[in-house]
């Protein structure tokens, strides 16, 4: 009998080939509807690595009124590259679970990539 599925590797990363321009370590990803970081930098045209499973210290945007309680679930709005609370009806992308509490005026918040539909 042959299997239906066969293991290829760990799930904590997925490969990634960027086009046009080289990826930052530390720079979000959007691939489909996949939130991921590159955790080294990777060469425009060269297979690198993304991380989509992790905790990240991640940009959020410290003027406006976005604050995040331990759970609360974290966006990625790719249009001014920062976390958001706001789902924006699927524009902005799910991106995993806020580690702690971040309030308005704090430019970080800590996230724990988990890629999945949202709630």
């Amino acid at each position: 009998m042959a299997f239906e599925a066969r293991f290829l590797r760990d799930g904590d990363v997925i490969q990634h080939t960027p086009s046009g321009a080289a990826v930052a370590a530390g720079e979000v990803i959007v691939v489909g509807d996949m939130v991921a970081v590159a955790r080294v930098p990777i060469a425009d045209g060269v297979l690198g690595n993304l991380a989509v499973k992790g905790i990240f210290d991640v940009d959020k945007d410290d003027g406006a009124a976005i604050s995040f309680t331990a759970g609360q679930i974290v966006y990625w709005d790719s249009s001014v590259n920062q976390a958001t609370d706001i789902t924006d009806t699927g524009a902005n992308k799910f991106m995993g679970y806020a580690e702690a509490v971040a309030a308005n005026g704090d430019a970080k918040v800590i996230v724990r990539l988990a890629n999945g539909p949202s709630a």
